[in-house]
């Protein structure tokens, strides 16, 4: 069976290949499988918009298995805003420095001990219409008032991560996806996977 990932996203891509591959024939993105699909991510939780994307592809394809994920950051003084507006935060059109930019502003007066945050993905895999494994991974954090670090995108560069005590946009890639809230994801899936196939 195929494994076609409802996303175009190379490092993603990789992740999954990394941990999930050994499951399947051959692991594609949407690109590769011929699908254009733009799915309007309206539902009120990250599992309710990766539950949607993963049964919307997975629609277009009959007989392949289809991999979906939703996630975002959540901080705590915020009532977990931006949650799954994290890509919309600061409004429609636009991007990522502004996001960051009314997020520091929004937690201004927050005190650091205050400033707990946690990334959260959700992953829906589906096959035929049905719903074969999900999985929420999370990592937890701290949300610093300035940025720090070149790689990693989104909130990366505010995202403090304390048992490394670096931001993640200072972490190199590999040391970032081994305790990211995608790999948790992906690891607890694989688990799910294993349990139903035992």
């Amino acid at each position: 069976m195929r494994l076609i990932i409802a996303s175009n996203n190379k490092h993603k891509i990789r992740e999954i290949r990394e941990i999930l591959g050994h499951r399947f024939d051959e692991v594609l993105s949407m690109r590769d499988a011929g699908i254009e699909l733009d799915v309007v991510e309206d539902a009120d939780s990250f599992l309710g918009n990766a539950r949607k994307k993963a049964l919307e592809t997975a629609a277009l394809l009959p007989g392949d298995a289809v991999l979906a994920d939703d996630s975002g950051l959540c901080v705590d003084a915020l009532g977990g805003a931006p949650g799954v507006y994290s890509a919309r935060y600061a409004g429609e059109g636009h991007d990522d420095a502004a996001n960051r930019k009314k997020l520091v502003e929004a937690l201004r007066d927050v005190p650091y001990e205050e400033r707990d945050a946690h990334f959260a993905c959700s992953m829906v895999l589906v096959s035929d219409g049905k719903v074969l494994a999900e999985a929420v991974g999370k990592v937890c954090g701290k949300i610093i008032g300035e940025e720090r670090g070149e790689n990693g995108f989104g909130y990366d560069p505010l995202f403090y991560y304390e048992p490394f005590g670096m931001t993640f946009a200072e972490l190199d890639p590999e040391t970032k996806n081994s305790v990211s809230h995608r790999h948790n994801a992906l690891m607890l899936l694989l688990a799910a996977l294993d349990e139903e196939n035992a």
